[in-house]
C-alpha cells in the first residue's frame, strides 16, 4: 500500500530527547497517536485520512484523530488537547508552515515527540518535530514546470510566440503551495517565451479552482496553459474552461499535481495533458516511523515518497490499478 521509501541523503537523524512520550510505555502493542488532519479538502486528502486510519488499526496504533477544516487555530487546538490526553506521538500535518513554535514547545517540554506528515513547518529549532514524511513540493513543482518548457512548441495554443500560463495556487502559506510554486517558476524561467500572467489560491479545492478559472477567463484574453497546485483545483478549472465554450486539454492545456483518481480519469480522457504524482498513502510508512520514535530510536530527518509523473497512455495504463 505504501510507496517506496527514499532517505534524503546528507541528513543526520534528528535531536532532541529519545524520551518515548510523557504518557507511554513505549512498546509498539500499546501506542496512542494523536494525529491532527488539514481537513477534507479534496480527494488527496480523503485518501490520506483513510490510508492514516487503515494503518493505524493494522499496526495496532490507538489513534485520536481531528479534522482541522483548513484553519490553523483548530490543529493548535488539537495538539493541546493531545498534550493534555499524555498521547506517546502526535502526527499532523500543518495548514500552513507558520506559528507552530510555540505549541510544538509544549509537545517537547511534554516530552511527547511530534511526526511531521505532508507538509513542513518553517522553523529554526529542528528539535521541536523528530522527522519529516512526505514528498519533495520543490520537486513536483519542477516537474510541471519541465513539461511545460518541453512541450513548449504544442502549448502555444495561440500561435503567437508566447506561452501564457496562469496558475492556480493552493491555500496561501502551506507548503506545498510555496514550494510549488517556486520549483514551477525555477524551471519555466529557462525559457523567455513562457510567463506567468496570472495566479491566485484556488484553496487546494475544485470549487475554489472553478471560480479561480472563471476569473481567469474573463480577465485574461489568451491563455495557453493552466498550471493548478492540485487536481482537484484543475477538475475545477475544466468546468469553468468548458462552461466557457472551450475545449480542456486543446485550447488550454493544463498541468496538476497528484494523481488522484478523478485527475487521472480527466488525464486519460485528454481533459488534462500531464500529471506529476504525490502519493497520499503515508499510513504505513507513519506507523513504522511512530514505533520508531515512541521507542527511542534515531530516524532520519526527512523520509520522502518515491513518486513519478503521468501523460495520457501512462494514466490509461495505471489507473485500472490505482489505489486512490
Amino acid at each position: 500500500m505504501s510507496a517506496g521509501v527514499v532517505l534524503a541523503s546528507g541528513l543526520a537523524a534528528c535531536g532532541g530527547s529519545s524520551d518515548g512520550g510523557s504518557g507511554g510505555s513505549g512498546g509498539s502493542g500499546d501506542i496512542t497517536m494523536g494525529f491532527a488532519q488539514v481537513g477534507a479538502e479534496s480527494g488527496w486528502r480523503t485518501a490520506n485520512t483513510k490510508s492514516i486510519q487503515a494503518s493505524a488499526k493494522d499496526a495496532g496504533i490507538k489513534l485520536k484523530f481531528s479534522d482541522a477544516q483548513q484553519k490553523q487555530e483548530n490543529q493548535i487546538k488539537a495538539i493541546r488537547s493531545y498534550i493534555q490526553q499524555k498521547v506517546d506521538v502526535i502526527a499532523f500535518s500543518p495548514v500552513v508552515e507558520t506559528g507552530w513554535d510555540t505549541v510544538l514547545q509544549e509537545a517537547k517540554r511534554a516530552k511527547i515527540p511530534v511526526i511531521l506528515t505532508d507538509r513542513a513547518v518553517d522553523s529554526s529549532d529542528k528539535s521541536l518535530y523528530k522527522t519529516f514524511l512526505g514528498s519533495d513540493f520543490v520537486l513536483e513543482g519542477n516537474k510541471a514546470g519541465q513539461w511545460v518548457v518541453d512541450n513548449a512548441d504544442a502549448n502555444d495554443v495561440n500561435k503567437d510566440g508566447k506561452i501564457n500560463v496562469v496558475e492556480i495556487q493552493g491555500t496561501t502559506g502551506a507548503a506545498p503551495a510555496i514550494d510549488r510554486k517556486k520549483g514551477f517558476e525555477d524551471k519555466i524561467s529557462a525559457d523567455p517565451k513562457i510567463k506567468v500572467v496570472a495566479s491566485q489560491t484556488g484553496d487546494f479545492t475544485r470549487d475554489g479552482g472553478k471560480k479561480v478559472m472563471e476569473a481567469f477567463l474573463k480577465s485574461q484574453k489568451d491563455i495557453d496553459v493552466v498550471f493548478a497546485h492540485n487536481d482537484d483545483e484543475g477538475l475545477g478549472a475544466i468546468e469553468a474552461i468548458e462552461a466557457a465554450g472551450k475545449k480542456p486539454g486543446v485550447d488550454i492545456k493544463i498541468v496538476t499535481i497528484d494523481a488522484v483518481k478523478d485527475g487521472m480519469t480527466a488525464l486519460s480522457e485528454g481533459k488534462i495533458n500531464y500529471i506529476v504524482e504525490c502519493n497520499p498513502l503515508l499510513g504505513p510508512q507513519l506507523m513504522d516511523l511512530a514505533k520508531q520514535v515512541v521507542a527511542g530510536e534515531d530516524v532520519p530527518a526527512r523520509v520522502e515518497t518515491k513518486e513519478g509523473e503521468f501523460d495520457q497512455e501512462q494514466a490509461k495504463a495505471a489507473l485500472p490499478n490505482r489505489q486512490y
